[in-house]
């Protein structure tokens, strides 16, 4: 058995805007302070534990992943036309590398993620493989630290036999009210849904098929003819590998899923970035975290989160968990508790014809 680690590279990141646009999402930026970019620090973690990897990215930002990640061949970057959400993409990885390695497992790992426990998340990636060579799609579970509201979940099933710390997962639920969340966390059963699947790309194609074949068949004919990409793409659904494939699959007990703690964090907003920075930062916490020349930020009184990343000098005074983005074309000033509201000015921005600034 051989194992691909397969890297989805999408998405803006409207909620770290300005900071992640469009042109440059975040999984192009150095966002831990640690002189790497998320879709190098995601390369950086599974390359111990692969015999390949791929990443499959929108067309707009093929040079840049070839460029951040010179190691990749070219023929293992796949440049979407457009996106057309998670299953699209995942499957014609699967569709590319059933034909290259019929007998290989694959995992799909997102370029945005950061985790800061990464022994144990090569020992889970290789239980996950070895559950997944049996011809299970999995899922890594992430062991849930408090009552989230802003990601999905896991509900974890009977013990998985013949595998060791793997069980059935019962089902994949959406993202709960507060009060759900915290009847999830009680019962001790439920993990965060990370988006990691594990599973043999010709398993996953065949699951697609029990719902979508035309979906199955477009993809494997692209994988056939290369050539053909741009005339089937726009023809594929836009739909996450959820609900194409897991959600049906899990109802028909064939997934399973691995448990772990990795000390995992999506990034989802500047509330969650200043959390990941302060986690990580040994510097005094009663003054901002700053990402970024903290000679450029000047603070009394003041909490928070700042990103200097025009140069120009930030001063703040007298101000309790305020978020400054500082970037050469624009500014944001919220706060942590209405970080979640950053999309909408990205959304009105749209609207509004200036794209540009996306």
């Amino acid at each position: 058995m051989t194992f691909w680690a397969v890297i989805p590279a999408g998405g803006a990141g409207t909620r770290l805007w300005p900071l992640s646009r469009s042109s440059e999402p975040k999984f192009l930026r150095d966002l831990t302070g640690h002189g790497r970019t998320l879709l190098q620090e995601t390369f950086d973690r599974l390359q111990p534990v692969s015999d390949g990897i791929m990443v499959v990215t929108g067309a707009v930002h093929e040079r840049a992943v070839c460029e951040q990640l010179p190691e990749v061949p070219h023929d293992a970057i796949l440049a979407e036309p457009s996106g057309r959400d998670s299953m699209a993409a995942i499957g014609l990885a699967a569709a590319f590398l059933e034909r290259r390695d019929p007998d290989a497992v694959m995992g799909s790992f997102a370029a945005d993620h950061v985790i800061r426990n990464v022994d144990n998340f090569h020992d889970t990636v290789r239980s996950a493989a070895a559950v997944a060579a049996d011809g299970w799609l999995v899922t890594i579970g992430i062991s849930p630290t408090f009552a989230s509201t802003a990601f999905g979940y896991i509900a974890e099933g009977k013990a998985l036999a013949g595998h060791r710390g793997a069980y059935l997962v019962d089902e994949f639920v959406e993202k709960p009210s507060a009060e759900v969340a915290a009847g999830y966390l009680a019962t001790g059963r439920y993990r965060w849904n990370a988006g990691m699947f594990v599973v043999r790309p010709t398993v996953l194609l065949d699951l697609l098929a029990e719902s979508d074949p035309g979906f199955t068949e477009r993809l494997r004919a692209i994988a056939a003819e290369p050539s053909r990409l741009a005339e089937l793409w726009e023809t594929l659904p836009k739909i996450a590998v959820d609900h194409a494939v897991a959600e049906p699959a899990a109802a028909a007990g064939k997934v399973a899923t691995v448990p772990a703690d990795l000390g995992w964090d999506d990034i989802g907003d500047f509330d969650s970035l200043a959390t990941l920075l302060q986690a990580a930062s040994t510097a005094s916490p009663d003054g901002p975290t700053i990402l970024g020349d903290a000679t450029l930020v000047h603070a009394l009184d003041s909490t928070g989160l700042v990103v200097p990343h025009s140069g120009r000098m930030v001063a703040l005074i007298g101000l309790e968990d305020i978020v400054v983005v500082d970037t050469d074309d624009a500014v944001l000033v919220t706060t942590r508790a209405h970080a979640q509201q950053v999309k909408k000015v990205v959304a009105a921005l749209k609207d509004s014809d200036r794209t540009h600034l996306t």
